[in-house]
């Protein structure tokens, strides 16, 4: 029988954009616009056309899979409120070659901060039987942050790329 393991996490990242909550929030509810500024890894797209899905509603899903250093990683999303401009709050579980690796549930809090925007991360995490190793909760803080950090400059790109 193979020993299995929870090992439990959250943690909240704050950052301050240079525009509007409306123009930071847009940037989260399309599938174009995450694609401009989410993911800045070396990690390919392992989607077979079709397969993938973006539904940014309550009750919608957002699916999607990437290759990186040879294993296939499933993000399988559900949005549980969303209230523009404000608040996104979705769960989500991520698989390393169809393993089951963790369970995390998200709120994204967007607030008029002078001129831009505050934004607050903060993610609740059950990392499973210790696949990803001792590591994962700081594996998992590193790539939001990674992606967060990509924000800036497609928002200093200004509205030429916004989403329709």
């Amino acid at each position: 029988m193979t020993e299995r393991s929870v090992l439990h996490d959250t943690f909240t990242i704050e950052r301050t954009y240079p525009a509007t909550p409306s123009r930071v929030f847009a940037a989260f509810a399309s599938e174009a616009a995450k694609d401009a500024w989410g993911d800045s890894s070396e990690a390919e797209a392992a989607d077979p056309p079709g397969t993938s899905e973006f539904d940014f509603r309550a009750g919608g899903r957002e699916r999607f899979s990437h290759k990186y250093e040879g294993r296939t990683y499933r993000y399988d999303g559900l949005y549980y409120d969303i209230i523009p401009d404000q608040r996104i709050v979705y769960g989500y579980e991520m698989y390393a070659d169809d393993v089951r690796i963790s369970v995390s549930l998200a709120t994204i809090e967007f607030t008029k901060d002078g001129d831009g925007t505050a934004l607050t991360w903060t993610e609740q995490g059950a990392y499973l039987d210790g696949i990803d190793g001792p590591e994962a909760p700081e594996l998992r803080r590193g790539g939001i942050s990674e992606q967060l950090d990509g924000l800036v400059p497609y928002l200093e790109r200004g509205a030429s790329d916004s989403p329709a």
